[in-house]
């Protein structure tokens, strides 16, 4: 087990370092760079002036050493701009070129600061990573037993009309999008129409107070959609388990019903859930672009839409790394966990 990790854990670092450089590289294309000169400098500026806004702040360097300097291997840069101003990549506000840093980058946790919110980029990350952390966890708390109820359900007698019933909903669910149903929920239960007041806060006041009343929509509507993709793949799973030989000897031997699928059955028909709901997380942190921006919840996906709309590179590659490492995390502990819970695994 100990060496099966450990080659995990070096095939992650390995990609990692090639997702994190591809993105580097497409944030930093040509177009991206002269787009954030005009930004940050002034709208009108000709060609030669971006190119020397550019020299002056490092971005005009070979590729490959601006990458090594944004992750801490390589030092930062010291530039002296044709104004004569001398500008160095570690010397941060309030910090004087002199008294900067050899390295700066992401090992050395300066992620680097937002060009739109003007602040650290590690420390908006992580507020708005709690956030959405927050709206994952009871998102999760809703989707995953739900999920694993309606399957085994419908798993257990296949072809019955209850199988066929939580079938329906699974596909349903699955196929309606987050922002219909979202605006369904928001039509249906938000409305003074309808009389709802269990529902009248909102998701913005629940950055600050999660309460029933402000959380339950976005949760609901998040929860609802990937519901049916587990329940779908649970039930198929534990339709499969109970055909199996050792379903059938149990039955032949008399064992009841509820004991065959709760301590025979269950176990194996979680193997291939377990590893789907662990993707689901990756899907979560991402995939909850929609539903932050309807609700306006501004957490990981709401800054997300924020810094690729306003070309804030920095910030960018700080919730890249944020992503890649989520996925990473949660493939390594998909594959451990399909190893504990599947025996021919382990032994082989």
């Amino acid at each position: 087990m100990g060496l099966f990790i450990l080659r995990r854990l070096g095939v992650m670092l390995l990609t990692a370092l090639c997702l994190t450089f591809i993105v580097f590289w497409l944030t930093n294309l040509a177009p991206n760079l002269e787009k954030l000169a005009k930004t940050q400098g002034n709208a009108r500026m000709s060609d030669e002036a971006v190119v020397t806004w550019l020299e002056n702040r490092g971005y005009s360097q070979p590729l490959p050493v601006k990458y090594g300097q944004w992750l801490g291997v390589l030092p930062g840069y010291v530039i002296e701009g044709r104004d004569g101003q001398v500008r160095a990549r570690c010397a941060g506000p309030g910090v004087d070129v002199a008294d900067a840093a050899t390295f700066c980058g992401v090992l050395q946790g300066e992620w680097g600061r937002s060009t739109v919110f003007k602040d650290d980029v590690g420390a908006i990350v992580a507020t708005r990573l709690g956030l959405t952390g927050k709206l994952m966890f009871w998102v999760m708390m809703v989707m995953v037993p739900g999920a694993l109820i309606l399957g085994v359900l419908a798993g257990m007698r296949e072809g019955s009309r209850t199988d066929r019933t939580l079938s329906t909903v699974s596909i349903v669910s699955t196929a309606t999008p987050e922002y219909v149903s979202g605006v369904v929920f928001i039509s249906v239960f938000a409305t003074a129409t309808f009389g709802m007041q269990w529902f009248k806060g909102t998701a913005t006041s629940a950055m600050e107070n999660a309460t029933f009343e402000n959380f339950f929509l976005p949760v609901i509507t998040i929860a609802l959609y990937g519901m049916g993709y587990i329940a779908r793949m649970t039930r198929a799973s534990m339709t499969e388990v109970m055909t199996a030989q050792y379903i059938r000897t149990a039955r032949l031997k008399g064992v009841s019903f509820p004991n065959i699928v709760l301590k025979h059955a269950m176990r194996n028909a979680l193997i291939a859930p377990f590893t789907v709901i662990m993707l689901q997380f990756p899907w979560l942190l991402n995939g909850v672009v929609i539903v932050e921006t309807l609700f306006n919840y501004k957490g990981f996906g709401w800054v997300l839409v924020q810094a690729a709309g306003n070309n804030d590179i920095e910030l960018l590659l700080g919730v890249s790394i944020v992503s890649v490492f989520v996925v990473l995390v949660t493939q390594l502990i998909s594959d451990i966990g399909y190893v504990f819970l599947n025996p021919r695994i382990r032994i082989s």
